[in-house]
Formats: C-alpha cells, sequence, structure tokens
C-alpha cells in the first residue's frame, strides 16, 4: 500500500495537498511528518490523519503546539 496524509483545517475540511507524499511504510511517512509539521502548519494545515491505502490509521492529529 501506499501511507500518505491528509491535510485538515481548523474546521476539519480536507485541504488539497499542492505536491501530496507517498511513502513506502508507516515509518517513512512519520518520519516525513516530523521534519514537515512546521511548515504545514505555517501554510494553513490544523490536523493531519495518517491513511495506508483508503484505510485511516490514526488521526486527525493536531499541529498546534499541545
Amino acid at each position: 500500500m501506499s501511507w500518505t496524509w491528509r491535510y485538515e483545517d481548523e474546521a476539519g475540511a480536507t485541504l488539497d495537498a499542492p505536491d501530496p507524499e507517498a511513502f513506502e511504510s508507516r515509518s517513512d511517512a512519520e518520519s516525513w511528518l516530523g521534519e514537515n509539521f512546521g511548515d504545514l502548519a505555517d501554510n494553513g494545515v490544523a490536523a493531519v490523519t495518517l491513511l495506508d491505502g483508503e484505510t485511516k490509521i490514526y488521526g486527525p492529529m493536531g499541529l498546534g503546539a499541545a
């Protein structure tokens, strides 16, 4: 399968990803998010959901400060 992130705004609406990333593993997807969450938040992404193909693995997970 292909691992991807779904981006959501403050209201929970799905945002279009300008250049969606697809990853070969969950670990790759989570590492990428760890390196890029600040840029995503700066561009209006409030939360993300991890998908394996069409299957929701977890989320939404907020990107704001805890």
